[in-house]
């Protein structure tokens, strides 16, 4: 276990503390913490919550940080938060909303939530639907006229008792695997 726990204050957050909803927080256990992800939670565990939705490729320290700031450089956009075990100082659960401007609707914002894990020793405390509420919540806020999530069938009523509603399919293509070092567009 940890013993030195950084102050919230005084961590280097991916976005203010006071856009998460203060009525979320409040009802998570008190041995639990929500809040923005830090620049240095890479330490705490973050890909290895990630790692219970799909494969995770770690490209070491410096590049998660770096992946950090510029997700951070970009105003209004990413929200990712974290769920903290305040005694181990260990991530057991994550999300992300990203806000897509749009030229419809007036010019109106789209919240897409992604990545939502919850390690699995922490799984059926309620800890994916606060991390959806928490995340709707800044949506909303944000000025989202919808907040969307793309899920697998065998989710879709965990989905709905979160307050969402199915509509509409997903389509994928994915990209051909290359070269790590391969030059991106």
């Amino acid at each position: 276990m940890s013993t030195t726990r950084a102050d919230p204050a005084s961590l280097d957050l991916m976005f203010p503390q006071e856009l998460i909803s203060l009525e979320v927080s409040a009802l998570l256990p008190s041995d639990l913490q929500i809040r923005p992800l830090a620049s240095t939670d890479y330490k705490r565990g973050h890909l290895d919550v990630l790692s219970v939705l799909s494969i995770v490729n770690d490209l070491g320290e410096v590049a998660w940080v770096n992946q950090f700031h510029a997700m951070r450089a970009t105003p209004r956009a990413y929200f990712s938060i974290v769920i903290l075990d305040k005694a181990s100082d260990k991530i057991v659960g994550v999300g992300t909303v990203f806000i897509e401007r749009k030229f419809l609707r007036g010019l109106g914002s789209v919240g897409h939530i992604e990545d939502i894990a919850v390690d699995k020793s922490q799984q059926g405390k309620k800890l994916g639907l606060r991390i959806i509420q928490a995340l709707t919540h800044i949506s909303e806020n944000s000025g989202c006229y919808k907040t969307i999530l793309n899920c697998s069938d065998a989710n879709i009523p965990f989905y709905e008792k979160c307050g969402y509603v199915k509509k509409e399919n997903e389509m994928a293509k994915y990209a051909p695997e290359r070269v790590h070092n391969a030059p991106k567009l």
